[in-house]
């Protein structure tokens, strides 16, 4: 398919988990991507591939990779902001810095992110800018105060921007993983006393019984980000295997 043909799409977080998958999905579809990471140093240059280190948190660094993206390329049709950072433990188990670190990045970059490159979506005729949300928006998982906090203001973002930018010809939305079977993932399971156990409870949170593929998410934004969702903006895209909207009974034994 060629539905990104001639599209440039900039995608923050993008050499490993879920932001290299979307990378690989927009490639097949013909955009050419610019992959912002903090060390992209993993990710071969190419035709349709470039490369930029970007820390979200920093808005130099924000503005310099939005300014080399559009230097190489010419504009930018497509902000997929993906980066951000886990955080564990109830409301009282981090201190405020690290609140502020983690909203830091997880919200504040996003927003940094598109402002940068704002003025160029708005000279796209194809604009779309796409969120990474959570599952732990909108439904209450243990032991994951300061996470669900930033991914909740991600979904609240999300719709506030699209309000302020539908009759610029820019669609925003987000996608709202259930929990994925990502590197984060793969480190907090290595952490735990029994990581097969807590592995098969993580499946079974969810009613298809298993993780989320990172490449179930990227079909989700390349949906989201492509012409065929030109009538959807301001709403967050679950792909949870069904774990905020269904009510299973219990598997009987």
């Amino acid at each position: 398919m060629d539905d990104f043909a001639g599209a440039v799409a900039v995608v923050t977080g993008g050499a490993s988990g879920i932001g290299a998958a979307v990378v690989s999905a927009l490639r097949e579809r013909g955009a050419r991507v610019a992959v912002l990471d903090l060390d992209p140093s993993d990710v071969t240059a190419d035709d349709q591939t470039l490369p930029v280190r970007c820390d979200v948190a920093d808005d130099e660094s924000v503005r310099a990779a939005v300014a080399q993206v559009v230097d190489n390329w010419g504009g930018i049709d497509v902000v997929v902001n993906n980066a951000g950072i886990g955080a564990q433990g109830t409301v009282a188990d981090n201190e405020d810095a690290e609140w502020a670190r983690v909203l830091d990045v997880n919200v504040v970059g996003m927003a940094r992110v598109t402002r940068a490159a704002l003025p160029h979506l708005r000279a796209s005729s194809r604009a779309a800018v796409v969120n990474t949300g959570s599952i732990a928006a909108t439904a209450g998982l243990p032991q994951r105060a300061l996470y669900s906090a930033s991914k909740g203001a991600v979904h609240a973002l999300t719709r506030a921007m699209a309000a302020d930018h539908v009759r610029e010809g820019i669609r925003v939305n987000a996608v709202s993983p259930g929990t994925a079977d990502t590197p984060w993932i793969g480190r907090l399971l290595e952490k735990a006393d029994d990581p097969q156990a807590e592995r098969d409870a993580l499946n079974a949170r969810q009613p298809h019984g298993r993780l989320v593929s990172a490449e179930e998410v990227a079909g989700a934004v390349v949906y989201l980000a492509s012409p065929a969702s030109g009538s959807t903006t301001g709403v967050a895209l679950a792909v949870d295997g069904g774990m905020q909207a269904l009510r299973l009974r219990p598997v009987e034994q």
